[in-house]
């Protein structure tokens, strides 16, 4: 249910922009409490609307844990301040998360990481820098299938549109916040097709921002250069299960995953919360540290155009931090001034507000921010030739030459059997004895040299396998765009 909005500033209501605000489970509600004290202490002009969505929701019947009214809020506000929540376990829920960043379009994760040493313990005192996440696609599209007794699929979707948009956007970030480099991190090397999209993208846009450094780095080594010498990288951009690790990764690094914020951006409506989880096992302590959810609503300050009053809240925080004002999470004897529960952090805060920090530097968000960001528009469609196709087998033997003869019986006139493979490596023909096989075979067939391959002859085929009594799971079709093959080849092909 909506509650009636709650009005913190009155003096310039034609002034007043209003939100949503989900205080979520766990301690989800005290983050939020304490947060919103600041806010309205700050003086910034605000109304809300709040919502209820996540555990409750769930277990009151709701499969997608959002009620249409929660959606409705959203979708009228533009903008949501989201505290932690919890998806039940068990019962096939679906991650609330995941759910409200594809349906509402919210391409961008940006997560900004930097370090407060002395007062927050990390390795790399130097670090500071941006993971911006393709937010929508990857293998968080979350299309699975069980194929066979022994194997299930998940299929990893990346397409031109959530590459561009991403890409796009950490340059144009890169530009406005006055960033220096732009990091690829992909694994194409391996994945071609679909990496190897990613960053011929990321390629292509680049060289529209001459000013900006730009980089490529597999994400292995990535991973472990960031680990190790954060302090190489500014903006990172890269696929939304690389970026999810690595923005944790990074956030631990500095000093703790409790104090990052984050904002999910569409092209109409953004999304702002903690990138830290609902924590059960310390809800209603009132110990809580409120950072994570505080530097989200100053990342959605800043995106509503109210870079001031994000500034002045930034600063009274550092202020805080280096006065040792800490909750337990980052509390240090020796370090440390004083513990502090979660209301009493945010009283510190607001004790501050109006302040800059001495020891850090202060914050100093440039106002007025203009990011080009233009809709995504088709190219010209491409010359699609079908070559072959790929038909996906389920088989209960082990030998290879025996299932791989069992096929040659499905040929067509024009269309063979060219080789088949088994968790990607070819085992037929000439495979080896040492080659592990599960129950999951990829059959490739292969139109002759000067033959055109039609969908017909996929349907021959299939009918031929129903004829041999072989257990087709699943066809793909093998095709050259503008003559350039767009399919991956065998292992040892």
């Amino acid at each position: 249910m909506l509650k009636k909005s709650d009005i913190w500033q009155r003096k310039s209501q034609k002034n007043m922009k209003r939100i949503t605000i989900a205080k979520g489970d766990g301690i989800g509600p005290e983050i939020m409490e304490a947060t919103l004290s600041i806010l309205k202490a700050s003086g910034v002009e605000l109304e809300y609307d709040e919502i209820k969505i996540g555990e409750q929701a769930y277990l009151s019947g709701n499969t997608t844990g959002i009620p249409n009214e929660a959606w409705d809020s959203i979708r009228k506000n533009k903008v949501l301040l989201k505290a932690p929540i919890t998806t039940p376990q068990g019962g096939g829920y679906k991650s609330l998360n995941v759910t409200m960043r594809k349906t509402l379009g919210l391409y961008a994760n940006v997560r900004p990481c930097k370090s407060l040493p002395p007062y927050v313990d990390t390795k790399h005192p130097e670090l500071d820098l941006v993971v911006i996440r393709e937010n929508e696609e990857d293998l968080y599209a979350g299309i699975e299938h069980q194929q066979t007794d022994e194997v299930v699929q998940c299929l990893k979707l990346i397409s031109r549109p959530g590459c561009e948009k991403i890409v796009r956007y950490a340059f144009e970030y890169a530009k406005a916040y006055g960033h220096k480099k732009v990091t690829c991190f992909t694994k194409d090397n391996i994945m071609k097709q679909s990496d190897g999209l990613f960053h011929q993208v990321f390629d292509e846009i680049a060289a529209e921002y001459p000013e900006i450094e730009k980089e490529h780095w597999i994400i292995d080594i990535a991973t472990a250069k960031l680990a190790d010498t954060p302090e190489h990288f500014d903006v990172i951009v890269t696929l939304n299960l690389y970026g999810d690790i690595i923005s944790d990764v990074a956030a631990q690094i500095a000093g703790s995953v409790g104090l990052a914020g984050s904002s999910n951006i569409g092209e109409s409506v953004a999304m702002f919360e903690a990138i830290h989880g609902s924590a059960p096992d310390i809800a209603g302590k009132k110990i809580a540290n409120p950072s994570g959810l505080l530097q989200g609503a100053i990342l959605m300050l800043k995106h509503i155009g109210e870079s001031e009053a994000a500034e002045k809240i930034q600063n009274a925080w550092l202020k805080t931090i280096e006065e040792g004002i800490h909750t337990g999470d980052i509390y240090e004897e020796g370090v440390s001034a004083k513990k502090v529960n979660t209301s009493e952090f945010a009283e510190a805060v607001v004790a501050n507000l109006g302040q800059k920090p001495t020891k850090f530097t202060p914050a100093d968000y440039p106002r007025d921010i203009k990011m080009n960001l233009p809709k995504f528009e088709r190219k010209a469609l491409r010359k699609k030739d079908l070559q072959g196709v790929d038909l996906f087998v389920h088989w209960h033997g082990t030998d290879a030459n025996e299932i791989g003869t069992k096929l040659e019986k499905l040929n067509l006139d024009n269309v063979k059997l060219q080789m088949i493979t088994n968790r990607g490596v070819k085992v037929y023909p000439n495979g080896f004895n040492e080659t592990f096989c599960t129950d999951h075979w990829r059959c490739r067939w292969y139109a002759d040299e000067g033959f055109t391959m039609t969908n017909q002859d996929i349907a021959k085929l299939m009918q031929n396998a129903i004829d041999q009594k072989v257990d087709v799971i699943k066809t793909e079709n093998l095709y050259n765009f503008d003559g350039e093959r767009a399919y991956s080849l065998g292992q040892g092909q």
